[in-house]
């Protein structure tokens, strides 16, 4: 699908970035998994071995790390699957692997692992505005947008100077640049729309504009954050006719 972006009206600018205060409340204080439990490699002189005496990943015929429950939140269609998996219940660290497939029912094939922060506080089932953790849970991904251009990326992509951010994080750092490529995880919000988009279905106490986001070096309110370069590969790998999702908390929560 070819990508969109939206240009916010000059007369709708100072109402979004207004919103995008609000809209990134889950975010600006400031998130694979103590690497994704996996399959050892094959031996690099077996069958598997490239040229190299290296050998690539053997396919998953499950996603490493989850239990039933999170397990059958996965939807049958999804052909990628971000799993994110935190250090701890309490702990705001973890990384991210991005896993993908040919088709339903077929063997998973893992990706690069990278770094992530999530929130000050770590993780929760029952996700509260400004309780400083992150929501666990499977989720969509299906609208991304940032302050910077579009790096290629199939989601329909939002860019808006709304998705400036400043100030500084839990740890004193600066928080410039953390929204210069965002993609929205739907959690309490309307999929496909623009991350700046204020609807909020289970109302807006339990929170929302929790994204993955830049990497600020420090903790979010909420969000999922990676280094730049993680998140522009996400971008142009990501993609809606896949069916896309995040699987994201800490390792005990994703292994019920």
């Amino acid at each position: 699908m070819t990508a969109v972006r939206r240009r916010t009206h000059p007369r709708a600018l100072g109402a979004l970035l207004l919103a995008a205060g609000i809209a990134l409340s889950g975010c600006q204080s400031g998130g694979a998994p103590p690497a994704t439990r996996q399959s050892p490699p094959p031996d690099a002189n077996g069958p598997g071995a490239t040229a190299a005496g290296r050998s690539a990943p053997r396919p998953l015929v499950e996603l490493p790390g989850l239990g039933p429950r999170t397990r059958g939140q996965v939807p049958d269609g999804a052909r990628q699957a971000l799993v994110v998996t935190g250090e701890g219940r309490d702990e705001n660290k973890g990384s991210a692997v991005l896993y993908e497939r040919d088709a339903q029912g077929g063997p998973w094939r893992p990706g690069p692992s990278w770094p992530v922060h999530n929130a000050l506080h770590g993780w929760t089932d029952e996700h509260y505005r400004d309780d400083l953790r992150s929501p666990t849970g499977v989720f969509g991904l299906t609208g991304a947008g940032g302050l910077l251009s579009d790096p290629g990326t199939k989601l329909t992509y939002d860019e808006s100077p709304a998705f400036t951010a400043d100030g500084t994080g839990a740890l004193g750092e600066p928080l410039a640049g953390s929204f210069d490529y965002v993609i929205a995880i739907d959690y309490n919000r309307k999929p496909g729309t623009t991350p700046l988009d204020r609807a909020r279905p289970l109302g807006e106490d339990r929170g929302g504009g929790i994204w993955l986001h830049v990497d600020h070096e420090g903790p979010t309110q909420g969000c999922v954050s990676l280094t730049e370069d993680a998140m522009k590969a996400l971008l142009r790998r990501v993609d809606p006719a896949k069916q896309p999702v995040v699987v994201m908390g800490d390792a005990a929560s994703l292994a019920r």
